[in-house]
Parts: structure tokens; sequence; C-alpha cells
């Protein structure tokens, strides 16, 4: 009996999907819920489980093919015969193959995928030998270097020399993902006014206070106290006192939001996504960071879904995880506001008339000016800076 593999049913958000990498080929045996296929869509990776027992008949699309809800993609013999008896050895190297392919994330097996590599060549350090990025990248490397090593060889006196180094050019399809990112990006630039405000923030009291429960604190939530839970929770408050930027704009009415959903942005291999953290205002500090760490493991994993992703009234974005010292952030529409973190610095200041040193933080808001007035955007920078610089406003709410 034959059984048709379908792609799965698209949210309406999405209009379709792109076939990324085929984990079978026709032939394979494949078992009831193992993974046939990565469909990469403009906002996550979706995996597409073999539906029975079965041999792989027929593919009707191949990887970089776009496809849409309900589209049949290929074809399982459901109950046939096992395919014909090989070798002791290749069924176990095919087994092993097969695990490490699972247990290998969508980025890691499309990398695989494009340098014609199988999962048992590359040797995994993560955890359970999983195959990792980094392994992936040395392994290509070493083989580099082995196949362009050559003699060298004195150039004769009358021929030019040759430039050393290699000029090398690559060509690959934009991601489905990366493509979306582009477009949203430049339709903020497009569609909002958007001007950025900057103000410095005095790190050591909140610096202090980690310092001086961490260990407690990690003991009794089982996460790390961070600094994104503090800088939520700043938010969350300063945004309770300037309504307009929780807003946003819907053809001529403006939105006031009642709820305050924190996007966080997250850098994953496949480009930026932004988790969003349900009502922060009423989610404790180790709440918070719970969510966090969550989302972004699941993000880096291309385990998100599409709704996780939706509907967040503000952004904050993390610059300084990467070195940043100053940057200006581009707003995620439909919202009117996005916070920008940057690298934490001992800097010089003065206080109360001395030089001091102090870790300092520069921050970043970029608003929609069609929203939000240069006073309310410096006001709203200004309140997060106080908050962070005296925690226990938060507590006391002044």
């Amino acid at each position: 009996m034959s059984i048709e593999v379908k792609v799965p049913v698209l949210p309406e958000s999405v209009a379709d999907a792109t076939v990324a990498t085929w984990h079978k080929k026709v032939g394979d045996r494949v078992t009831r819920d193992e993974n046939l296929l990565d469909l990469e869509t403009d906002k996550v990776v979706l995996e597409v489980p073999a539906p029975a027992d079965g041999i792989l008949t027929e593919i009707l699309f191949k990887e970089g093919d776009t496809v849409q809800s309900s589209q049949i993609l290929a074809k399982i013999e459901a109950g046939s015969a096992a395919p014909q008896k090989e070798t002791a050895a290749a069924p176990a190297q095919s087994e092993q193959s097969s695990l490490d392919d699972k247990s290998a994330s969508p980025a890691v097996r499309r990398m695989l995928a494009e340098h014609d590599l199988q999962p048992g060549q590359v040797v995994g350090s993560g955890k359970d030998g999983r195959l990792t990025k980094e392994d992936v990248v040395s392994f290509i490397e070493s083989n580099r270097e082995k196949t362009t090593a050559k003699p060298e060889t004195k150039p004769a006196s009358n021929v030019p020399a040759v430039p050393m180094g290699t000029r090398e050019e690559r060509r690959v399809p934009m991601t489905r993902l990366r493509a979306k990112i582009a477009e949203r990006l430049v339709q903020a630039q497009h569609n909002a006014a958007m001007l950025t405000t900057f103000n410095e923030v005095n790190l050591k009291a909140v610096m202090d206070l980690r310092a001086q429960y961490k260990d407690n604190f990690e003991k009794k939530h089982g996460v790390k106290l961070g600094f994104m839970s503090f800088f939520t929770k700043a938010v969350v408050e300063a945004l309770k006192r300037f309504p307009a930027v929780n807003a946003s704009i819907d053809g001529q009415d403006i939105v006031y939001h009642g709820y305050f959903d924190i996007g966080i942005a997250v850098s994953t291999d496949r480009g930026l996504v932004v988790p969003v953290v349900r009502d922060a205002d009423q989610m404790s500090m180790a709440d918070i960071e719970k969510s966090i760490n969550d989302s972004a493991t699941r993000a880096r994993q291309g385990k998100l879904s599409i709704e996780e992703m939706q509907g967040g009234t503000f952004t904050i974005t993390n610059g300084g995880v990467f070195g940043s010292l100053l940057a200006t952030p581009i707003i995620n529409p439909p919202q009117a506001g996005i916070l920008g973190m940057h690298k934490i610095e001992d800097r010089p200041i003065v206080e109360k008339g001395q030089i001091v040193i102090r870790p300092m933080m520069y921050i970043a808001l970029s608003y929609d000016h069609r929203l939000i007035d240069g006073k309310e955007s410096v006001q709203f920078l200004v309140a997060v800076k106080e908050l962070l610089e005296d925690p226990s406003r938060l507590l006391l709410n002044i």
C-alpha cells in the first residue's frame, strides 16, 4: 500500500516553505515518526516525519523547491520487504549514521548536505557524541588543508609570480529566514519615522546585587541570575509610565496594549529570531530568566513555533554579548520601540566630584517618531537608566 507524505498545514502567516534537506533517498527503509526532511519557512524549520514504516519509493520535490500546505512530498510503500542483506559492517555504520543524523541540529545537517558529507565521517564533540557546527567546520578545514597542500616549487625567473592564496567564491541561495529578515528590516526603515536616542548606565549596583545573591538564586531557582531579567523588569516598569512606547500603529489608529509581551532577540545559525516573553509584568525574575533560557535554547535548535515569535509589544536586543560598544537597533514592526544593550566596559565617570571607575553600558532606544515624541523617548530611556542604577526602585515601584 502506497502512503503519501504531505507538507504539514502551514500557519496563515506562512504562504509556503522550501525543501531544505532530505535525510532519506529513494529505496531507503524508513520507520514511523523518523524525520524524512526539513522544510524551511521564513520563520522556523519544520521537520516532516514518516507517517508509517516502509520503503521510500518516490520523492516529488528536490532540495530548494518551494512547496505549499498539503502538497505531496513523497510516497512510501508500507510493509515492503526489507532490503537485501548487506555485510555485517554496513548496517552498523548505517545505524550509527542515522543516529548521528537525528541528533544533529537542522543547521548541522544542512552544512553536512552542502559539503556532501555523511554524519559518520565527522567525530562529534557534543553531549553523547552529538555533532556540532564547529565539528563540521573543523573537519572541512582539515580536509581542505590536506587536498590543497602541494610541494613547493620555485617559479621560473621569466614568469611573473602568481599571488599567494586562493580567491575562492561560493554562491549559495539566501535562506528563507534570512530573506524574511532582510524584507522586514527594509520595511521597518521605509514605513516608520525611525530615530534613536542614547544614554549610558552605571551597572555597579546591578553587578553588586548579582555577585551577592547569584549562588543563592541559582540554588533556589535552578537558573543563573543574568542581566536580561533586570533589563526586562526595568523596561516593563518604564513602559507602564510611557504607554506610547508599548503601543503600535494600525492604519490611522493607535493601539495601546494593556499587557507587556517583551521580545528578546536571539542570534542563531540561521539568523536573528525574536521569541516573546508573554506577560512579563506578571513574572518573577527567576521566571523571566527561565523563559529566556528555554526560548534561546530551542531557537538555536530550530524548535521554536511560529506562535512563540508573534505578538510582542516591545523588543530588547543585546549586541554586547558580541562585543558591540554602540549601535542603533532597528524596530521590529509593528512595534514602536526597541532597546539595544551593549558591552559593559569600565570607564572613568564623576561621582560627587570624584573621578571613579565604574562598569558602564551604552543603551539605545530606537523608536517610531510618528507615535513617540522626542521628549517621551528620552524620558523613557532615563527611566530605564534610573531603575537599573538603583534596582531597589523596582521593588518599591518608584
